[in-house]
């Protein structure tokens, strides 16, 4: 896609009235880190400023992780965790699928279907985290006890969160679906307030940990003995027992990952892709080969980076062009998208001193992709502006046509 390089500031002042000469484009016009696209119904460029100029994407590189997972899987797909019973031991294993939408309600369902499956005592809960590499972490992921700077891991529950607060003095789950595990005390120090949500710490086994005691919780609910031992290991000949069924389909994940910026949920879904890819271990040079390759191969794009699927490293490059390209690819998907204004569908990418938007202008039905990249300190919304001046400026563009 050529670069075409319009005047904002003619553009602008042609769709807006005198009086708003100051507006938001004109704005845009004169930062120096900045690209836009958008394009007509037609796939024409009706407005561009440093198309191909690569810049960090944030946030609105979750749009690539996106459009990878439903073209790999299709939107109805939904992740399996595989269950085995070794009956000498009476351990129950699990093998970690890297499922990122495995709640207290899903948890709640594996008890109920192990309960029916006759079991009535299990002595320990065996973890195979062999999907993921050990310790795996990706680029941009930060050390700080936020969501979203939750860790990866093969099993997890929650998003690997926890969620607590304190109730006359003692130290309860703050979500009814919940309970409180052992492991989850363990946070009760940092209760300075009267509720905190936070990760469960940068070492992927304590969110495994945290998933085993959960799962053992809820088994004990339905009635079942289990004991307090947790081991580690990989299943190999064990047959299998039980196959757990995700209630949510891709899709069903996808568009909260999209509305709420999911950091957790893109990454799981970037590892476990790689992981099927190459038939080994998720890793991070996995990720950013198994990125790179297939935008390649379906694009043909050069001089860009992918490092994690969140968007969160400072190393990761794309164009407006690039991402526009990606658009025009996504449109079957294109209603997974948050309305982040009247008849404007994006996602959004923040970091310090970055902010970026990219999506759809809906105008008489016509779904027309657009992408705006700063990277500079901009006002708060700014990018939300644009858009609408953007949308008016299709408007205009289409009454002259």
């Amino acid at each position: 896609m050529k670069n075409m390089r319009y005047s904002l500031v003619f553009f602008a002042l042609m769709a807006l009235p005198a009086a708003y000469a100051e507006n938001a484009l004109i704005t845009f016009s004169s930062l120096e880190s900045s690209g836009l696209l958008m394009l007509d119904k037609q796939g024409r460029a009706i407005m561009a400023d440093h198309a191909n100029t690569a810049l960090i994407p944030a946030s609105t590189t979750k749009l690539v992780t996106a459009w990878l997972a439903l073209k790999h899987w299709g939107e109805g797909h939904h992740f399996k965790t595989n269950f085995y019973l070794d009956n000498a031991t009476d351990t129950l294993w699990i093998k970690g699928s890297g499922d990122p939408f495995l709640v207290s309600e899903e948890i709640l369902s594996i008890a109920k279907n192990i309960k029916k499956k006759g079991v009535k005592r299990i002595s320990a809960i065996g973890l195979d985290s062999s999907l993921f590499q050990k310790n795996v972490l990706l680029p941009g992921t930060g050390a700080s006890n936020n969501p979203y700077d939750a860790v990866p891991s093969a099993i997890a529950a929650n998003f690997n969160t926890i969620n607590i607060k304190r109730i006359d003095g003692r130290v309860v789950s703050a979500e009814p679906q919940t309970p409180l595990t052992a492991y989850a005390k363990n946070f009760s120090n940092q209760l300075n307030r009267r509720s905190l949500r936070i990760n469960t710490g940068p070492n992927p086994a304590n969110a495994e940990k945290n998933f085993a005691e959960l799962l053992a919780i809820f088994l004990r609910k339905q009635g079942i003995e289990v004991g307090s031992k947790i081991i580690r290991g990989q299943i190999d000949k064990q047959p299998l027992f039980y196959t757990h069924i995700n209630s949510k389909s891709l899709a069903e994940m996808i568009r909260p990952m999209l509305k709420y910026s999911t950091n957790f949920l893109a990454n799981q879904l970037i590892l476990v892709l790689s992981a099927e890819t190459y038939h080994r271990p998720a890793n991070k040079a996995d990720v950013q080969q198994y990125m790179e390759q297939e935008l390649t191969k379906k694009f043909h794009w050069t001089n860009f980076t992918m490092k994690d699927g969140a968007g969160l490293s400072r190393d990761n490059r794309l164009s407006p062009a690039q991402l526009v390209d990606l658009l025009q690819a996504f449109k079957p998907w294109k209603n997974l998208l948050p309305e982040i204004e009247t008849k404007i569908f994006a996602k959004s990418g923040t970091l310090n001193k970055i902010s970026t938007l990219a999506g759809y202008i809906v105008v008489k039905n016509d779904w027309q992709p657009f992408a705006l990249m700063m990277n500079q300190a901009v006002p708060y919304k700014f990018r939300n502006r644009i858009a609408v001046e953007l949308a008016s400026e299709n408007v205009r563009h289409l009454s002259n046509l």
